[in-house]
C-alpha cells in the first residue's frame, strides 16, 4: 500500500488507475461495495486500484459548526481500504484553495491529469467542486471530455435505512452497536493508548484497562460486551467495557473507557488496545458504594459470558 499526503508527493506512475473519491469515514458497507468494484475493474483492465480521501473533513473548512465527529482516523481508513485491495491512497489536504476549485478543474486537472484516472467510481450522491456545484452528471461530462469513464454506485439499504457514515454515527451514539457493526461489516471499535487510571478499580472493584481513544465518536454511556485486542502483541480477550463517568465515585470531568478482561491475562500490559463493541448490556448508573458496584460488575461479566457463548464469539 502506498500512501500520499499531498499532490506534490505523487509518483509519476500513479496511473493509469481506477479511482474512487470520497470521505470514506468508517469505511462502511456502502464504501466497501465501491472499493470492491474498483478492485475488480482494476484487475480486469490492468490498472491500479486507487482512492482519494480528504483530511480534514471538508465541512471543517466549509462549515466548521456542522463538521461531524469522525468514526475513523485517516490512518484507520487507509488500513481498511488496503484490506479491500486498494493499493494506493491519496489523503488530499482539504484547503480553502481546494474548496474554491471549479468542478472541471478538479476533474480534469487533478483526476485526469495528475492521477491519470481511466475510470472513476463514486456514490450516487457524490458532490464536488466549489459550492458542491458538481455532481455525478458533471463528473461524467468531465470524463467524456478528459478521458475517463464514470460509474455512480447506488446507496445500500439495511433494515430500511440508507447505509451512511452519519447513520452509523447515530447508531453508535444511541448504543445500537450491533446494528452499527452490521452496517460497517465489522464491529464498531475504539483504538488508542492504554492510560493510567486512578487505581480505584484495582483497589476497590475490579482491575481494568483504561483506553484513550484516537477517534471522536463514542458509544452511548453504558456497559458493553466487547472484544479487546493487543495490536502490537496479537493477544485477544473477551471483555466488558464501561463508557461513562464513574458516577459511584463522583469522578466525572470526562468520559472514560474502561475495559475488564474476561480471559486470562499473561505478560506485560499492552501499550495500545483496540476495543470492539458487540452489544450493550445496560446503562451506567450510580451505586451505593464500591461493593455494590463490584457485585454489579460480576453480574455484567456473567451476562457477557452468556452473550459470547450464545453468539459463539471468541
Amino acid at each position: 500500500m502506498k500512501v500520499y499526503r499531498a499532490l506534490a508527493e505523487l509518483d509519476h506512475d500513479f496511473g493509469p488507475c481506477v479511482l474512487t473519491i470520497g470521505n470514506f469515514d468508517g469505511v462502511h458497507a456502502g464504501h466497501r461495495s465501491i472499493l470492491r468494484r474498483v478492485v475488480k475493474l482494476a484487475r480486469e483492465r490492468g490498472w491500479k486500484p486507487s482512492a482519494v480521501t480528504f483530511h480534514p473533513h471538508p465541512l471543517k473548512i466549509v462549515a466548521p459548526e456542522r463538521a461531524p465527529k469522525l468514526l475513523t482516523t485517516p490512518e484507520e481508513r487507509v488500513e481498511l481500504m488496503a484490506a479491500e485491495g486498494i493499493t494506493q491512497v491519496l489523503i488530499l489536504p482539504f484547503t480553502p484553495e481546494l474548496m474554491q476549485m471549479p468542478p472541471r478543474d478538479f476533474a480534469c486537472g487533478i483526476v485526469a491529469q495528475r492521477l491519470d484516472a481511466k475510470a472513476v467510481l463514486v456514490g450516487d450522491n457524490f458532490r464536488f467542486g466549489h459550492g458542491h456545484s458538481g455532481d455525478t452528471n458533471t463528473l461524467a461530462a468531465c470524463g467524456r471530455e478528459c478521458g475517463f469513464d464514470v460509474e455512480a454506485i447506488p446507496a445500500l439499504r439495511m433494515r430500511g435505512r440508507i447505509v451512511s457514515s452519519s447513520e452509523v454515527r447515530k447508531l453508535v451514539r444511541a448504543g445500537q452497536v450491533a446494528l452499527a457493526g452490521r452496517m460497517l461489516e465489522r464491529p464498531f471499535a475504539l483504538a488508542g493508548r492504554v492510560v493510567k487510571g486512578r487505581g480505584i478499580g484495582s483497589e476497590r472493584t475490579v482491575p481494568t484497562l483504561n483506553l484513550a481513544p484516537a477517534t471522536e465518536v463514542l458509544p452511548l454511556i453504558g456497559v458493553y460486551a466487547t472484544r479487546t485486542t493487543d495490536p502490537d502483541g496479537g493477544r485477544r480477550w473477551r471483555s466488558v467495557t464501561n463508557v461513562g463517568c464513574r458516577p459511584t465515585f463522583d469522578d466525572c470531568p470526562d468520559l472514560s473507557v474502561e475495559t475488564f478482561l474476561l480471559d486470562p491475562f499473561d505478560g506485560a500490559a499492552p501499550a495500545r488496545i483496540r476495543v470492539e463493541f458487540l452489544t450493550r448490556l445496560r446503562e451506567e448508573r450510580r451505586f451505593a458504594g464500591a461493593e455494590a458496584l463490584k457485585a454489579q460488575i460480576l453480574k455484567d461479566v456473567e451476562r457477557a459470558r452468556k452473550y459470547f457463548r450464545l453468539a459463539r464469539v471468541c
